[in-house]
């Protein structure tokens, strides 16, 4: 049977039409019926269907005839954008193929040179796709001949299609069967690589996997290597999209497997899945991913609690990528420290635990982490500005840096290049590449690449230039810690790790919105901001003016100047002790404007 299973994704840059090609194939297959059909199928999630823009991957089954036999084509949806590139990679470990998808009017962007030397390294078989070619400002010819030329391929192999109209995908699913080639067995035994894993409150952990040697029925006892965990397949089935219950799973097919297991933390991405009573060696899994950004959530209301835990272990059960750990602040009461891929991905997390949770939720400025060697030799890692040591008792920090493509028109070269100067971009070699397109490789801090590069750079290119990153390692960096002072006295919430050469303007950026937003006080409020003892910007908020003889008519001036200089040492008083009890949604809107 495996002979007749072609298993392949869609890999292409984001908004290059995957999904829309996925819709087609599924209506031209007759895996979905056309009454259940709407656009973006394979998005399950609403946040995807409002963005056009695919989160999580999605596997499906489809038949198909070609020279009069019926092939099994598993198709894994991909999504396209840089902060998943992990999804990426998790779907194309478990299949043989992929379509490269380009599109007719933009061509090659950065993204597409990403994913493409991903699947290059897992040795996959790559069908180059011109996409949108029905489009009035399609350049077909000319992105054949780019396509062709990057991955070195004669044009004639360059497949053309429409996800919108139809054209082309009947050859396309031809070629996924005569070029795609079908599954080989890696070993004895049974050996199913997991690839994601999803959950049901009735029937517990649910693993998506890909059977690579082996074969799997409802009532075996199975083990997964990492964890040692052992249970029974309550189901096991394909996806269609839907599930389907089959009797069982054979090698090169992917599909899932109902385990009973209700116990987070025991199912893994990458792990491997085989029997308790003949286990086999584990499969070459993936890397764990590593969170790049770290941001603080606290729910504002503290007897949310309990309700933002249960949400954290039931996402981080859909998406192995979000780490978490709980922490307490003084001032927001106790949240959770959470590690993410990318600002998108903490979005897209943020947004899904109000959604799908029902959650009102504070999140703090997004930081990266600093590796801090101390005077004393000690070496810690820093996620928290309000952990961030004193100027001056550091030897060494280091932070992490990327490596970033950024694909431009070339007369939006010189605003790219100000941009980069202006996010401490240290730019590297320019190359014109084939469409006239300029290529531009460049080094930055990955806090300067979170501080809206990708907004600016969208916003300074009118919408053409992409952008691909890979992470570098750890550099020396160049920051420091920015106190904030109310009234003489030191607010770690507000504390930032800035760069050092932007510290001025940050500093008089926080002091001007805590004007705006602190109330007055019976005496004069003096807000500051600092770095070690070094004052970089102040304000002072003038005291709220009480006239203490309002209810006094007549009489001697002198009864009204006993008040006026009683209030006078009061005031005197208050401003001494230099307590302010700054308001919560205070808090709250720092860290939103932030």
């Amino acid at each position: 049977m495996a002979h007749h299973i072609r298993n392949f994704s869609i890999i292409a840059h984001i908004d290059h039409g995957k999904s829309t090609l996925a819709d087609r194939m599924l209506e031209l297959t007759g895996t979905i019926e056309p009454r259940r059909m709407q656009e973006q199928v394979l998005d399950r999630m609403e946040l995807e269907r409002e963005r056009g823009i695919t989160i999580k991957m999605q596997p499906v089954r489809m038949r198909w005839m070609c020279a009069g036999e019926e092939y099994i084509l598993n198709l894994i949806d991909t999504p396209g954008h840089v902060d998943f590139s992990y999804e990426v990679s998790r779907a194309l470990s478990a299949v043989e193929g992929v379509l490269l998808l380009v599109d007719a009017t933009q061509g090659v962007e950065a993204q597409t040179l990403s994913v493409l030397s991903v699947a290059r390294e897992l040795n996959l078989t790559i069908l180059p796709v011109v996409s949108k070619i029905d489009a009035p400002n399609a350049r077909v010819p000319d992105i054949t001949t780019e396509l062709a030329r990057l991955i070195n391929c004669p044009e004639s192999s360059v497949l053309h299609a429409s996800g919108k109209t139809g054209e082309g995908v009947a050859d396309i699913l031809d070629a996924i069967v005569e070029r795609v080639p079908a599954p080989q067995p890696k070993a004895a035994g049974v050996q199913c690589l997991v690839f994601d894993f999803g959950y049901s409150d009735h029937r517990g952990v649910i693993i998506f996997m890909r059977v690579f040697s082996g074969r799997i029925a409802k009532g075996d006892g199975l083990r997964l290597v990492a964890t040692g965990a052992d249970f029974v397949v309550l189901e096991v089935g394909t996806l269609a999209p839907e599930e389907r219950p089959c009797p069982e799973l054979v090698e090169g097919e992917i599909g899932y497997i109902v385990t009973g297991i209700k116990k987070p933390g025991v199912a893994r991405v990458g792990d491997t899945v085989t029997t308790s009573r003949n286990p086999a060696a584990a499969l070459g899994g993936y890397q764990s991913p590593t969170p790049v950004i770290w941001a603080s959530v606290y729910p504002e209301s503290q007897d949310d609690l309990p309700l933002l835990r249960q949400s954290l272990e039931r996402l981080r059960l859909s998406d192995s990528s979000l780490s978490y750990e709980e922490e307490s602040s003084g001032v927001m009461g106790k949240g959770f420290r959470c590690g993410f891929l990318g600002m998108l991905h903490l979005e897209i997390v943020v947004e899904r635990l109000r959604r799908e949770f029902n959650l009102a939720l504070v999140v703090t400025m997004p930081t990266t982490v600093y590796e801090v060697t101390r005077t004393d030799k000690r070496v810690e890692n820093v996620y928290s500005p309000a952990r961030f040591p004193d100027d001056g008792t550091t030897t060494s920090v280091r932070e992490l840096w990327v490596d970033i493509f950024v694909m431009t028109p070339p007369e939006y070269l010189g605003a790219v290049s100000q941009l980069l100067y202006e996010h401490e971009g240290v730019v590297g070699d320019t190359e014109t590449l084939l469409d006239g397109k300029a290529r531009v490789g460049a080094k930055m801090p990955l806090r300067e690449l979170m501080r809206g590069f990708f907004d600016r750079l969208k916003s300074v290119s009118s919408g053409y230039a992409s952008l691909s990153y890979e992470l570098i390692g750890l550099r020396p960096a160049d920051v420091v810690r920015l106190d904030v002072l109310v009234a003489e006295e030191l607010v770690p919430a507000f504390a930032r790790i800035v760069s050092r050469r932007r510290v001025q303007h940050e500093a008089e950026a926080m002091v001007e919105r805590l004007e705006k937003l602190l109330p007055r006080q019976m005496f004069e409020l003096k807000i500051q901001a600092k770095v070690g003892s070094r004052i970089l910007a102040s304000r002072r908020k003038s005291a709220m003016k009480k006239d203490v003889t309002q209810h006094m008519y007549g009489g001697d001036i002198t009864r009204k100047m006993k008040l006026r200089e009683k209030q006078k040492k009061g005031k005197k008083k208050m401003l001494a002790r230099g307590k302010v009890d700054i308001p919560h949604d205070v808090f709250l809107k720092v860290v939103k404007e932030s």
